[in-house]
């Protein structure tokens, strides 16, 4: 679905990082990179529902916008120079969760998953989940599927056990990562492979395990303990009420 004419652009679009260039040549983004990566979604929103019927491939949700929000950065180049969708579980809410994802640059494909920015809370939650429920993420990540498709669980680490775990725990390794990502890259050439659509498959495939670990810890730590029977309500629930969680980007 991919051709040479879509590397081409977004090579040319590196180049010529601008809004007037890009507004001149918004048809061949069109036709040549947002149409196939549609196409791709469309498969995907199908293909899902065998594997992974939880996770939202839909344009309005997956694909991310072509132009950067540079308020906040002292990059000011107004345009991504990559295309990249990721498809997030329906379970949470916006911007929340782990998910999968796929990009496409000038230089390189990236085709994975996992969580990249879990916030403070989350981590704890993801933690403490590894910690009671010891060797199952390791199971996961060292499953065939998963090490032939992208070989080890990665994402940055501490360098020592975290505060509130025995440093000889059985699950140290684990406990020690901040991000969990499971994820290869190829040649950009390969979006225009017969073989794309296939190993983005593949791959996703091996990484749904990680992505349901990982969320079905969030979700846990979401689920509020049963009230006791001696137990009586809060009178003032607004007083105790812990305030929402801020979205955090998973990519």
């Amino acid at each position: 679905m991919f051709t040479a004419k879509s590397i081409s652009f977004l090579r040319s679009l590196k180049r010529n990082n601008d809004r007037e260039w890009f507004r001149a040549r918004k048809d061949d983004y069109e036709r040549h990179v947002r149409g196939p990566m549609i196409e791709v979604l469309g498969r995907l929103a199908t293909d899902f529902q065998a594997f992974a019927p939880e996770l939202i491939s839909d344009p309005k949700v997956s694909l991310f916008r072509i132009y950067r929000d540079t308020r906040f950065s002292s990059d000011k180049t107004p345009l991504k120079t990559a295309v990249s969708a990721h498809f997030p579980s329906r379970q949470f809410a916006r911007n929340l969760g782990a998910g999968l994802y796929f990009e496409i640059a000038p230089t390189w494909v990236w085709i994975g998953g996992g969580m990249y920015m879990p916030s403070t809370s989350d981590l704890q939650a993801i933690r403490h989940q590894i910690a009671t429920t010891h060797p199952k993420l390791h199971r996961l990540v060292t499953a065939p599927r998963f090490r032939n498709a992208v070989g080890e669980l990665s994402g940055d680490r501490l360098t020592r056990v975290p505060n509130g775990y025995q440093k000889d725990h059985p699950a140290a390794h684990y406990l020690q990562f901040k991000q969990f990502i499971g994820g290869c890259e190829y040649e950009a050439a390969f979006a225009t492979s017969r073989r794309f659509y296939a190993e983005l498959l593949r791959v996703f495939k091996a990484v749904t395990p990680l992505v349901r670990f990982l969320n079905g810890a969030l979700l846990e730590a979401a689920t509020p303990a049963p009230l006791l029977v001696d137990e009586l309500p809060p009178r003032d629930r607004r007083r105790i009420a812990s305030p929402p969680p801020v979205a955090t980007p998973m990519w």
